[in-house]
């Protein structure tokens, strides 16, 4: 993967960079030792690596306003870091960058359960965001699978979703507004604890944004009150062209389950070793959950019950308890970690309309027998936003080339049947010379300008969402 060359007058200027930040912040809020610096150096698209110039972990807007004003003054270049999670490459450094982590950003700030809001700083976990609401039986929808981990602050720059945005919608059907610290170190609010904002619609522009705009270090996000009981059923099938199948007649139905997973073969076993969820031996399986009042679920599962029967399927399975949907629900959320036990692989997340799945699980096998390279699907089935993991051997030359073309190749056919390149990782580095491939020239110089906008020096996140050559003359 190509990158910029670093400036050598800000390698050459370090020591007087680390020296300005230092004055800034805190003793313990800078990092430039070298080894301590391995950390940053990717995240977790880890097949590429950069060491920064150095790091700042900041603890509050004010001392991220002061870092970026240091940085601004001195033209370095500043890449924004939630928790590393990014699976495109979307925290990865330059040599001659700041990494400005948020982790330390990681408090609760104000809870209104009459408003159904709360407002948190950036840093703080996606799955702490529900722990600090739950006992007053409120939650936050977007779930993505590394909740446990993932800051809220990568949540708004990749527009995160998760298992359950079938129903209750990605990231930015859940955030309310923002403070964000611009390129300058000027402070802004956008937004704010109510819905729709007047005005030019800022908070569509930041959410999704890749940390090209600013650096928030605040969100105002919507909580929303538990439902009254959720059931999953397991339903297992033959092939995945089929399982694909009867997603599509689900939908078509005007049935919105919570969350409707697909898993196929490879992931299934994978997972079966790794946290033994009691899943059917079968070539793909759906995990599709309901919730509502008792008649509700029994309702809607009866329905997709009769749906799936049309398919053959090889075993239906109504959870029975709360220990069982628990433990339907583990084996899914630690699906990529679990094949991570066999393999290296690179996820993907194109997106696509639901009626094309069985063509594109169809293709997506004929792709795999072509480059040689097997494939595991794990992904949100219900409103069409594949995850196929690409595995191959990092240590075998050649490898990793052939995984980058297969991956391009599977990212095109989305974009050729209506879908587009990301439905919630980002472009970051790993999409960036596709999104010709999505968008007109037009289109791509309309979104630069917005970027020249918030950004005119071309300092956030560099090398990132555009194609190198066609932002070329902007970045100089």
């Amino acid at each position: 993967m190509q990158m910029p060359q670093p400036r050598e007058e800000l390698l050459a200027a370090k020591d007087r960079i680390v020296a300005r930040l230092e004055e800034v912040l805190p003793d313990d809020a800078v990092i430039s030792d070298e080894i301590e610096l391995k950390a940053y150096e990717c995240d977790a698209l880890s097949a590429y690596r950069c060491p920064p110039l150095c790091a700042v972990l900041p603890a509050s807007t004010e001392e991220v306003a002061a870092v970026m004003k240091v940085c601004h003054e001195a033209g370095v270049p500043v890449v924004p870091r939630g928790a590393g999670t990014s699976l495109a490459g979307g925290a990865l450094p330059t040599a001659d960058s700041v990494i400005l982590g948020v982790a330390r950003l990681n408090e609760v700030l104000e809870t209104d359960y009459d408003n159904r809001f709360i407002r948190v700083q950036s840093g703080r976990t996606n799955l702490s965001v529900t722990g600090a609401v739950e006992a007053d039986g409120f939650f936050y929808a977007p779930d993505p699978s590394s909740q446990l981990a993932c800051a809220i602050a990568g949540n708004i720059a990749m527009n995160s979703g998760g298992a359950h945005c079938l129903k209750y919608g990605v990231t930015t059907n859940n955030l309310l507004g923002v403070t964000m610290v611009m390129a300058d170190g000027e402070v802004v609010e956008i937004g704010g604890p109510y819905l729709d904002a007047g005005g030019l619609d800022l908070l569509g522009l930041v959410c999704g944004s890749e940390g090209q705009l600013g650096i928030v270090t605040e969100a105002t996000l919507r909580i929303l009150a538990k439902p009254e009981g959720a059931r999953p059923v397991l339903i297992g099938f033959s092939s995945n062209v089929v399982a694909g199948a009867c997603v599509s007649d689900i939908i078509k139905t005007g049935i919105v389950p919570v969350a409707i997973e697909f898993m196929d073969r490879p992931c299934i076993e994978a997972t079966e070793a790794f946290v033994h969820a009691g899943y059917p031996d079968c070539e793909a399986l759906l995990i599709i959950e309901v919730e509502g009042s008792d008649a509700e679920i029994e309702d809607q599962l009866s329905r997709i019950v009769a749906i799936a029967e049309r398919h053959d399927p090889v075993e239906i399975r109504e959870s029975a308890s709360a220990e069982e949907s628990a433990k339907i629900w583990l084996g899914r959320k630690s699906a990529f970690g679990a094949m991570g036990q066999i393999n290296d692989y690179m996820c993907l997340d194109g997106t696509i309309p639901v009626s094309e799945l069985p063509h594109v699980l169809e293709r997506i096998g004929e792709l795999s027998e072509h480059y040689g390279l097997r494939v595991g699907n794990v992904f949100h089935a219900g409103d069409g936003n594949m995850h196929p993991l690409i595995l191959y051997n990092a240590n075998e030359p050649g490898q990793l080339e052939k995984c980058e073309a297969m991956g391009a190749d599977i990212l095109r056919l989305c974009v050729e049947v209506g879908g587009c390149l990301t439905g919630e990782h980002g472009v970051g580095v790993e999409k960036r010379e596709l999104m010709e491939t999505q968008y007109a020239p037009a289109d791509l110089d309309i979104q630069m300008a917005v970027k020249d906008v918030f950004d005119p020096g071309w300092l956030l996140n560099p090398a990132k969402v555009f194609p190198l050559e066609v932002s070329a003359s902007r970045r100089a």
